[in-house]
């Protein structure tokens, strides 16, 4: 028999479910089977579910063609499993790495009903806050099992369904189910131990609890929290049932309901204002109802002053001092952030600077009407005309023609824009006042800071490639390639988005792990692949007689990605060996960060017949075009270039390190789009043998671009501009 069998529901969790399968399925203890329950998610849980098991035959993909919640999909996975024990693991929570082998082996010696595991508070800004174990449980209970009844102070653990182990047997008998309905786990969890006759305990932390910024339910306001009274309501109902088994528990149970309430109320992220009098007297209902004969342990100080307020049904003095305690904390906060920004006087006396007197334009600009045809684009700090901007803004000409479209460029890139496109130079009184007053902001990175969107104003971040390296807050795990990267900052900049352009479904699901907010995801393709795609033989003739190429060259394009944790790098790349690798009819094209300076040096080419430097280039995608080849390493250029669906070659020399050291989302050695060469040496043999060419290569690139260039078709632009400026419906699945 499997020993443990994983429930494990998915519904809105893209970003994280494959961090949750990979903590399971990269576990040493390898006696496991894992059920992954699409709930009818509307974005890809359920093709990353299927992706893996058709890999691992441990996991079982269970597509439920309606959304149940997540209480009846773990009954639906319970009904399929089959192993000795069922954990049931959120999807958007993973295993901390060979905690099993600790788990399974307890698991083998003791037998018990119930395994209760520690867990950690893993939040967003990459804090960690420990679980309550150490203060239920000052002293570890050791490998013994025992009763409820015997260790009561075990219902202080939290209660949820990921923190705890259940035979199935013992669960299948005792004919326990999840109900529907939100706060599912309060009825399921405390009747599992009160029933069970073999409680462990394990003071290993196991579950990683996610602390979502966006999208959990312990940050959603709303009427449905008050589903949390059903549920207890079921926990006193079964109590009833079992009679005189429980009898002695009751008192620790009530307690652990009304301090339950009490935490719902006092979440102001849950209960809206206008909700909570009702809220509060449901409870003191509750209280009236439920309250044992004898009594129940009453807390001190103020929690058991709250206790007695509920008793007693008085909200306005409850709520009076709940509003004390809160601006006595407000108080004591803002002091604290006084003291840290006191500055000497210089410092803090105004300087009327040019860009001093510049922000008190914008914000005088930020009083004025927005202009409701005005659209406003960048792109690469203000570096030029270029990329996802300019592909929406050129489809934007042609189906918005009611919007004026404004770019915003450097000063020293004036000459990129080309002709009869209307710019303002970052840094002017103009760029203010177009910042200020644009109804549409376009970009592929993030604005300033001191950008402030108005309500009337839409934010869409296009963003500039498929990554492969880690982004966002999972940079935070890697702080040497992170630097000194203020993610808080960050964050407040993400909070602007309105919409996210994302180019394929493994980039929606990177996004709302490294970005999360409340911004539409637009999964459309990217829009400037779009040439790409659209760009037919007598335009590559013409590119490359621009480029003094000849029809019957081969030119290779050699595009590496830098390195901002080390900014000195370069690659191991000799050109002039390489172009002698391709023939005599061997062109290479070097767009990269490391090879801008043309002075002669060691490692520089000097056949500048053979090799250029396209590094200024404005438009990459001519360099794509005029290819016949792509050498890259870690850049996303290889996403867009697959899309041409011509050869690429990785060439990888330093993996090991930028893998450790910068982070992936994924290993392009092991599923790349063409060969792969770790070494110089194994990169001129693949161009010499012509193994570039190879089938096994074409089947790379063909399941390459099976993953990540479906959306590529050459509207993706227009995708865009009829949802974002034309208001037009995207295009939707039709699935719930």
């Amino acid at each position: 028999m499997t020993l443990i069998s994983f429930v494990v529901p998915a519904f809105r969790v893209q970003g994280y479910l494959r961090e949750c399968l990979d903590s399971i399925l990269g576990q040493p203890e390898t006696d496991i089977e894992v059920i992954a329950v699409d709930d009818c998610s509307p974005d890809a849980s359920g093709d990353i579910i299927d992706e893996y098991a058709a890999r691992d035959q441990r996991v079982s993909s269970v597509r439920l063609p309606e959304n149940v919640g997540l209480g009846p999909a773990r009954n639906i996975g319970l009904d399929r499993a089959v192993g000795e024990y069922v954990w049931f693991l959120d999807g958007d929570d993973w295993l901390a790495p060979e905690c099993l082998t600790e788990v399974a082996e307890r698991l083998r010696v003791t037998r018990p009903d119930v395994l209760l595991v520690d867990h950690v508070r893993t939040h967003w800004n990459d804090t960690v806050t420990r679980s309550a174990m150490a203060e239920v449980f000052p002293e570890s209970p050791g490998p013994g099992t025992f009763r409820l009844r015997d260790r009561p102070e075990a219902m202080h653990l939290l209660h949820t369904a990921w923190n705890r182990l259940v035979r199935r047997e013992f669960l299948l008998d005792l004919g326990l189910r999840f109900a529907p309905g939100w706060y599912e786990d309060v009825s399921f969890s405390y009747p599992v131990l009160m029933a069970a006759r073999r409680i462990g305990v394990l003071d290993r932390v196991c579950v990683n609890y996610r602390q979502r910024r966006a999208g959990a339910i312990t940050r959603t306001r709303g009427d449905r929290h008050f589903e949390v009274f059903p549920q207890w309501h079921r926990v006193f109902h079964l109590m009833d049932s079992w009679g005189a088994a429980t009898e002695a528990l009751r008192p620790t149970v009530f307690e652990r309901m009304i301090w339950h309430y009490l935490t719902v109320l006092g979440n102001g992220q849950r209960i809206a204002p206008e909700l909570r009098p009702a809220f509060f007297a449901q409870i003191t209902a509750d209280y009236e109802r439920w309250l044992p004969p004898g009594g129940y342990p009453v807390p001190d100080g103020v929690e058991g002053i709250k206790h007695k307020l509920v008793a007693s049904g008085r909200w306005r003095t409850f709520s009076a001092l709940r509003a004390a305690s809160r601006a006595r904390d407000a108080a004591r906060r803002q002091a604290r952030t006084a003291r840290r920004k006191v500055a000497p006087v210089a410092r803090r006396g105004a300087r009327l600077t040019r860009d001093g007197l510049l922000r008190e334009y914008y914000r005088a600009e930020l009083r004025r009407p927005v202009d409701p045809t005005l659209a406003v684009y960048a792109a690469y700090w203000y570096r030029g005309y270029s990329c996802n901007p300019a592909a929406i803004y050129e489809v934007a000409r042609r189906l918005a023609p009611g919007v004026r479209g404004v770019w915003i460029v450097r000063r020293d890139r004036v000459d990129s824009v080309p002709d009869g496109v209307e710019y303002v130079v970052a840094g002017t009184p103009a760029y203010y006042r177009v910042l200020a007053r644009a109804r549409w902001l376009v970009n592929n990175v993030n604005y300033p800071d001191f950008v402030r969107k108005r309500p009337e104003q839409v934010h869409v971040q296009t963003h500039h490639g498929t990554p492969v390296k880690v982004m966002g807050l999972d940079q935070q795990r890697y702080p040497v390639g992170a630097g000194r990267m203020d993610f808080a900052g960050l964050l407040r900049r993400v909070d602007r988005w309105d919409y996210s352009v994302s180019a394929n479904s493994f980039s929606t699901q990177m996004w709302d792990r490294a970005y999360p907010a409340t911004y539409t995801t637009l999964e459309v393709g990217y829009p400037r692949n779009d040439r790409l795609v659209t760009a037919g033989p007598d335009e590559v003739r013409r590119l490359r007689a621009d480029f003094g190429l000849d029809p019957d060259e081969q030119v290779v394009l050699y595009a590496p990605t830098h390195r901002e944790h080390l900014p000195g790098y370069r690659p191991p790349f000799d050109p002039d060996r390489f172009v002698r690798a391709l023939g005599d009819s061997g062109r290479l094209l070097m767009r990269s960060h490391y090879f801008h300076d043309r002075d002669r040096r060691p490692g520089q080419p000097r056949d500048w017949e053979r090799v250029r430097d396209v590094s200024g280039h404005q438009r990459v995608e001519d360099l794509y075009l005029v290819a016949d080849v792509l050498v890259t390493d870690y850049s996303s250029a290889m996403f867009d270039y697959a899309v041409l669906d011509r050869p690429i070659v990785l060439y990888t020399p330093d993996w090991e390190a930028y893998r450790l050291a910068r982070g992936v989302y994924f290993d392009v050695t092991a599923e790349p789009p063409g060969a792969v060469a770790a070494t110089f040496a194994d990169l001129l043999d693949l161009f010499r043998t012509d193994e570039v060419r190879s089938d096994a290569a074409a089947k790379a690139r063909e399941h390459f671009r099976a993953r990540f260039c479906t959306l590529d078709d050459g509207r993706a632009a227009e995708r865009v501009v009829r949802q974002v400026f034309l208001g037009e419906q995207g295009e939707r699945s039709t699935r719930c």
